[in-house]
């Protein structure tokens, strides 16, 4: 899927919905309660069809699917301000910040192109501190003539921070935000909003799991500075419950003894974070402080429309602790869930972040998470975020 040979890009170009913020969530949560008014019943495949539309397209769509009593403009007119009333709870993607923070530090030029209206853009953007201003421009869907698949959005925002659009990077998480990069002649890097649907980004230069495995130095721009003998240091996340009785997938199939953890309660949590391997601290209620790698992957018996957790605590056991209170900190990230040819090779790579994990832990970095009040004081931080 990679070109051999890359354009190098001296400015990156950024798409916002899906791409630095999860809006997908929030239209989903406002959708799921309009459409009860005529009953019917909001189906998260859907989300396919609106990602990356324009909002009249995206209204269309709906108004169509669900064959609803109203114009598309009528649509867009009444659940327009129920959207504006959420734009306050939307939350940036993981690796967003440290991305703009990283161009901006690096004095790459950056534009935000958006087809979204400019007044929802600014709502957007003015939860997000420092980030208006790392943009030397913003070019929203109401002043294009057509919003992307088109690529008018991304040439008027090359031409406003003077750049040949050859040597533009964007970074989109849609199709039609794809094909219209690919049409402005400029590289794309695609970090797909929908899981499992890599395979449909054919047309882009470079698919990424999350913005956390974006190499910006394969485009010639300043790479990350911030990994760590293989880790990439995150701010801590708590996860905890009772074990449960049976082993994650992994003892059966992989002979790597996983705890199965029940996550009730903790969906919205195990969400927010990418599919991928990440490590930390585990505490068994009775018997104290264990290294834990774990994984989050998407649960293919719920469709990939939930993610499960498998940690895996570096020690061996001599009996099971089921029913046991288990509690996570997790304090960095490894790498991206992946395929892998053969049951062999994806021991081996398992094998293989446990080692990361097991030295990475001994660093003051993240050996200082390693403490009975610092889990406390986190479990309940989080439990009141909830």
């Amino acid at each position: 899927m990679m070109n051999s040979i890359r354009k190098l890009a001296s400015c990156v170009i950024l798409d916002l919905d899906g791409t630095l913020v999860n809006t997908d969530g929030i239209v989903s949560e406002i959708l799921k309660v309009y459409l009860v008014k005529y009953k019917k019943k909001w189906d998260g495949r859907e989300a396919q069809k609106i990602i990356g539309k324009t909002p009249i397209e995206a209204a269309a769509a709906i108004v169509e699917d669900y064959g609803l009593p109203l114009s598309k403009e009528d649509l867009l007119s009444e659940i327009s301000p129920m959207f504006s009333d959420q734009w306050c709870k939307l939350k940036a993607l993981p690796g967003a910040y440290r991305l703009i923070k990283h161009l901006r530090g690096h004095g790459v030029q950056m534009a935000l192109a958006s087809n979204s209206p400019r007044d929802s853009i600014e709502q957007k953007i003015s939860y997000h501190p420092t980030w208006k201003e790392s943009f030397t421009a913003i070019v929203a869907g109401d002043e294009v003539k057509a919003g992307k698949p088109s690529p008018e959005i991304f040439l008027e925002a090359a031409k406003r921070l003077s750049i040949d659009p050859s040597k533009c990077l964007v970074i989109e998480d849609s199709l039609p935000g794809v094909a219209a990069a690919k049409a402005a002649d400029m590289e794309v890097v695609v970090v797909p909003s929908l899981p499992k649907q890599s395979h449909l980004y054919t047309e882009a230069d470079e698919v990424i799991n999350s913005l956390l495995d974006l190499r910006p130095e394969k485009w010639g721009l300043p790479p990350f500075e911030d990994w760590i003998n293989g880790t990439l240091p995150l701010e801590p996340w708590h996860i905890g419950g009772p074990v449960i009785k049976g082993y994650g997938r992994g003892s059966k199939v992989l002979g790597i003894p996983t705890a199965n953890l029940s996550v009730e309660g903790y969906a919205t949590v195990v969400s927010e974070h990418p599919a991928g391997v990440y490590f930390g601290w585990a505490k068994l209620s009775n018997r104290g402080f264990y290294k834990m790698v774990m994984s989050i992957g998407w649960n293919p018996y719920f469709d990939n429309t939930e993610k499960t957790i498998e940690p895996w605590l570096l020690h061996k056991f001599d009996e099971d602790f089921y029913g046991e209170e288990l509690h996570l900190v997790i304090v960095g990230y490894i790498r991206p869930e992946a395929n892998f040819p053969s049951l062999e090779s994806l021991i081996a790579k398992i094998n293989e972040d446990g080692k990361i994990a097991e030295s990475a832990l001994d660093l003051p970095l993240y050996a200082k998470y390693k403490d009975e009040t610092y889990f406390k004081s986190i479990a309940l931080a989080q439990q009141n975020n909830l």
